[in-house]
């Protein structure tokens, strides 16, 4: 059979299996399992978070905060099985809304989708202002002369956040091949410096995993210490988001979820520990001084070298951006499809040309630029936008658990946990629950009240300035949400339509 006869053959099956749940192909499908993947992969990107807050485990408990890599990388694992699981059922675009759509009433669903989908806002605004704290000394590494204060970081966000939107309204190809290219970069740019600090600079040795440095290293301060890590691996459902613009994507979807947690778990775990290891001086002086990497490349390379490391890591924070609008404008397009959101007529406008959603594209990006208003520091969205995307999942997880009792599956799939569902979803559900409740704990390292910020986030109200940062954000957006479901959504039917045997049991649906 000629190739393009195969292809037109696979696009026909993949738009035929579309209709099948009530929608035609309107986005385009053109991308394969490594571009999925790498969109997925993107999302998660170690290297963004990382940079980011390396310095909070550092100076929590030392070398030791490097355990915290593996264990979420296995806790969030076993979320991603699930995922692959329900991306093999429905091939749709949004992930967690239509995932919980099929397996949930009605309120559940829709209120675990218009939580992601507001934390999915809050981690565009949360990498945005974490681009330019890699941008501007890169700049300055060059020869320019920009102060790195929030006023600067707020412009630099809102300019990155501009051309993401850009971006993403031209076309998925055209964001599909900037963020291979940028994958590929990230990949082996933090694996080449890795081995360079490990083989040519390590003055911790390689045991610097086991030292606290002085540090007191408890149970309490490892919790703490997690949250580099929990900030960096999730997003992997991207790769469903993405379903209707991928070739086969009952087959490539849950691929690209499983790969993308596997392989941001080798190439971050790798840099980690070559970073730990390349800490000039004493451990004690690394963890005082609160180094991170650009610290430490920076101590132990010349000026050009550093700014190379500078360089691939806005590279890098720059597809993340680019990977989590991307996925969140699906989101909201896919929501809007099924009339779920307000002005959704208006939301699920696809240009006829591009093939996007591109209204959703710009308000996604509006909605994202509000927090900017209120800016204290890339530390406080990211508590805010990694706690609700957990609060989503774990939502979604009981979902699928009790679809999982109900019966669910009842129709085979291409990737299927079989036997070890119930399981799989019960120790999903543990490990979410658990990291929920080191999320909301209030404590100033992880959970802040404003006033505990020092004064750089201020609610204008004295009682709220005094209530945990991650616990005012998501009582706020679920209390907007509650007043639109009861006011307008309670009323509207649900859109749920699929091929024989796909729904868990009719009251799932009611």
């Amino acid at each position: 059979m000629d190739i393009r006869d195969e292809t037109a053959g696979e696009a026909q099956s993949d738009e035929a299996e579309l209709a099948r749940f009530g929608y035609s192909q309107e986005l385009r499908r053109s991308l394969g399992l490594f571009s999925s993947f790498a969109v997925a992969f993107s999302y998660i990107s170690p290297t963004t978070g990382i940079f980011a807050l390396f310095a909070l485990g550092l100076t929590t408990i030392g070398g030791i905060f490097f355990w915290s890599w593996p264990i979420v990388a296995l806790g969030q694992f076993v979320i991603a099985l699930s995922f692959a699981e329900l991306a093999s059922h429905y091939p749709l675009a949004g992930s967690v809304y239509q995932w919980s759509k099929y397996l949930a009433k009605k309120p559940h669903a829709w209120f675990t989708s218009w939580m992601y989908l507001f934390a999915g806002i809050l981690t565009i605004t949360a990498v945005a202002v974490t681009l330019p704290l890699a941008l501007i000394p890169t700049l300055n590494g060059m020869g320019w002369h920009l102060a790195n204060n929030l006023h600067n970081q707020r412009i630099v966000a809102l300019i990155g956040m501009l051309v993401v939107t850009v971006l993403n309204i031209y076309g998925v190809r055209a964001v599909a091949l900037i963020n291979n290219v940028g994958v590929l970069f990230e990949i082996l740019g933090m694996v080449v410096f890795a081995f360079v600090m490990a083989l040519f600079h390590n003055h911790q040795g390689v045991g610097v995993i086991f030292h606290a440095g002085g540090t007191n290293a408890t149970l309490s301060t490892f919790l703490v210490a997690m949250f580099m890590s929990l900030f960096v691996i999730y997003g992997f459902d991207t790769a469903s988001s993405l379903a209707e613009e991928t070739r086969n994507p009952r087959k490539e979807g849950p691929k690209a979820i499983l790969i993308a947690v596997a392989g941001a778990f080798v190439v971050g775990g790798i840099f980690i520990w070559a970073t730990l290891m390349a800490i000039p001086g004493t451990l004690q002086s690394g963890i005082k001084g609160a180094l991170g990497p650009a610290a430490v490349i920076d101590a132990n390379f010349s000026n050009a070298f550093a700014t190379t490391y500078l360089t691939v890591v806005t590279i890098a924070i720059f597809i993340c951006l680019l990977a989590i609008q991307a996925n969140v404008m699906r989101l909201c397009f896919g929501m809007a499809r099924d009339d779920q959101l307000p002005g959704s007529s208006l939301l699920r406008t696809v240009n006829p040309r591009l093939h996007t959603p591109w209204i959703a594209c710009i308000a996604v990006t509006v909605l994202a630029a509000i927090p900017l208003l209120q800016y204290a520091g890339a530390t406080y969205l990211a508590i805010a936008a990694t706690g609700l995307i957990y609060l989503s999942y774990f939502l979604l997880g009981v979902a699928i658990l009790r679809a999982r009792l109900n019966g669910w599956p009842r129709r085979p799939a291409p990737f299927a946990l079989g036997k070890w569902g119930v399981p799989v979803s019960l120790l999903g559900l543990a490990w979410g629950g658990g990291m929920l409740i080191n999320f909301a704990w209030p404590r100033a390292a992880s959970n802040p009240t404003p006033q505990q910020t020092g004064n750089l986030l201020d609610f204008h109200w004295g009682w709220l300035n005094h209530r945990p940062v991650l616990w005012t954000a998501a009582i706020v957006i679920a209390g907007v949400g509650a007043a639109y479901y009861g006011l307008v959504q309670r009323r509207r039917p649900a859109h749920v339509e699929a091929p024989e045997g796909e729904l868990p049991a009719p009251a799932a649906v009611g």
